[in-house]
């Protein structure tokens, strides 16, 4: 699956927000607060985009284009945003796509191709599309395309990558010339949210070629060569006034971290992401080039599988956390980016992080106390690590130098990075994961952790578990629902079978000429968003 797929989960998907000491309220905080409050019924002008504030600093330049080079391109690259599973996926496909919704600087959902959605019960969603957007054919956008492109990830033949987000939705269908009716199996607030992730694009009714991409977005498809690159060209008749800026932007792959780091630094490319913590320095020190940091809830995860045998025993999977230094881990390997995790997969920059529970500390003794209940003798444990979890090499080295302390005889296998999503991933008891941030935290607690989870990184089932997110989900009190929420983040950091050391931030770099980019906290480029917000200064 890769990274992304873990991450797709969280693959790319595949999927750094801010961290906040959650203690005073910050302006995120209150913002996030007006958001949750006005989430049942959004309008356009339901919630500020902080990202528009930016953009009004500086006069935005028409015209020029710009390179942008990412860390993953292959023959799997798609144009069906559906099939959307690497960073350049979900770049491209919002460069041609627009959804209903969109995220915001704050991981809320402003309104988009829709102009609101509306419920009652958060199960029954009006949905009014805006008029006057044209398709890059001439074709206007029409209640039929949102039925098409929505209901087209329920059928399995599709094969969409948010099939189990879909599986949510009961039917969808035209109320009027320009409504749709979005009725779900159970009632989901977070559905202003979901809609905004980049597989929930609205396409074409009936398309079924993706060999070229008919979209409403920003730009229309000039070339496409899977693996090779994407060019993109203005959209002149844009429904957004005033954007995109560029007239073209071009987009490449190329995988290797210090390569991407020498484009940009020669000249060859204006924007490059995934770049290393080690890196920065180097970008930072040379004329005319800028690091953006974007905190976000991306994560390289220690996985210790429930598959009976010894890792499946609630004191040796607890021991194995007691082992990690957080601390060093963020210093050490992560350059000092990141928030520190505490084994639970909601970050402190989302509105529902439990900031009450108590920090799981580096603790040698209560490491040994558990390995000892455990009966783990002196058997070697085998750890699998590889390049493509990021960190996870250097975070098992890490592990293995203090386990004998602790009466652990751990064994770090290094893997290479080609096909550990594929061959290695959830294969070994104990072994690392990547997920990327999501959306929201219904979104990576469904896709991660529930019992029938396509990606239950850990194996883990607990009907506890099962019956509190669907009861958060369906909860349209914000208060009730963050209760919950904290009621689950105790659960998974007890015994949920996955050390989450740290919250990893996004960098990208670019040079300094290239402005109006921002912070989207879901990923870097601007939660890939970043094509329509950019200009280049004369």
């Amino acid at each position: 699956m890769n990274k992304e797929n873990s991450k797709h989960g969280a693959h790319d998907l595949g999927n750094g927000l801010e961290q906040l000491t959650a203690r005073g309220a910050s302006r995120r905080d209150v913002l996030r607060a007006m958001a949750a409050a006005g989430m049942m019924s959004m309008t356009g002008a339901g919630l500020l985009s902080a990202s528009g504030a930016a953009l009004a600093q500086a006069t935005p330049r028409q015209g020029g284009k710009i390179r942008v080079a990412t860390q993953s391109a292959s023959a799997a690259d798609t144009l069906d945003p559906a099939k959307g599973a690497l960073a350049t996926d979900y770049v491209r496909c919002n460069m041609f796509y627009n959804g209903l919704t969109e995220l915001d600087s704050h991981l809320g959902a402003k309104m988009a191709l829709a102009t609101s959605l509306d419920t009652k019960d958060a199960t029954v969603w009006i949905v009014k599309l805006r008029s006057g957007v044209q398709f890059h054919d001439g074709k206007s956008l029409a209640p039929a395309d949102v039925v098409y492109s929505i209901m087209r990830h329920k059928d399995p033949a599709t094969a969409s990558k948010a099939k189990t987000l879909a599986d949510q939705i009961k039917e969808v269908k035209a109320t009027g010339p320009d409504e749709v009716t979005i009725t779900l199996e159970g009632a989901n607030a977070d559905l202003p949210v979901i809609l905004a992730t980049s597989h929930f694009l609205i396409i074409k009714d009936g398309t079924k070629d993706f060999k070229t991409a008919v979209g409403t977005g920003p730009f229309k498809v000039k070339e496409f060569s899977p693996g090779v690159r994407t060019v993109g060209v203005k959209n002149e008749k844009y429904w957004k006034p005033g954007l995109p800026h560029l007239d073209e932007v071009e987009l490449i792959g190329i995988g290797d971290e210090s390569a991407r780091v020498n484009a940009l630094l020669s000249g060859d490319v204006q924007l490059i992401n995934a770049v290393s913590p080690r890196s920065a320095p180097r970008i930072k020190g040379t004329g005319g080039f800028s690091v953006l940091e974007t905190k976000t809830g991306q994560y390289t995860d220690l996985v210790v599988r429930d598959e009976g045998g010894i890792t499946g025993t609630d004191d040796f999977r607890r021991g194995m956390m007691y082992l990690q230094d957080r601390e060093q881990i963020r210093r050490a390997i992560f350059q000092g980016y990141g928030a520190i995790g505490n084994d639970q997969p909601i970050d402190p920059t989302n509105k529902y992080y439990l900031a009450g529970l108590p920090q799981r500390k580096f603790d040698l003794d209560k490491a040994k106390y558990h390995f000892q209940k455990a009966k783990v003798g002196s058997t070697p444990v085998q750890i699998f690590a590889s390049p493509a979890a990021e960190g996870s090499v250097e975070m098992a080295m890490l592990l293995q130098q203090v386990a004998p302390q602790a009466g652990l005889n751990l064994q770090v296998t290094r893997v290479p990075a080609d096909g550990y999503w594929s061959n290695h991933w959830m294969k070994h008891p104990v072994g690392y994961g990547s997920v990327n941030a999501r959306p929201s935290a219904d979104v990576l607690l469904t896709q991660f952790f529930k019992s029938d989870a396509p990606w239950n990184e850990a194996n883990w089932k607990s009907a506890k578990f099962d019956q509190l997110l669907v009861a958060a989900r369906g909860e349209p009190d914000d208060a009730k629902r963050k209760q919950i929420y904290g009621d689950i983040q105790v659960l998974v950091h007890e015994n949920g079978g996955i050390g989450i050391p740290l919250f990893q931030s996004s960098l990208d770099a670019y040079t300094s000429k290239l402005k109006g980019l921002g912070s989207i906290p879901l990923a870097g480029l601007m939660g890939f968003a970043f094509a329509e917000n950019v200009w280049l200064e004369a």
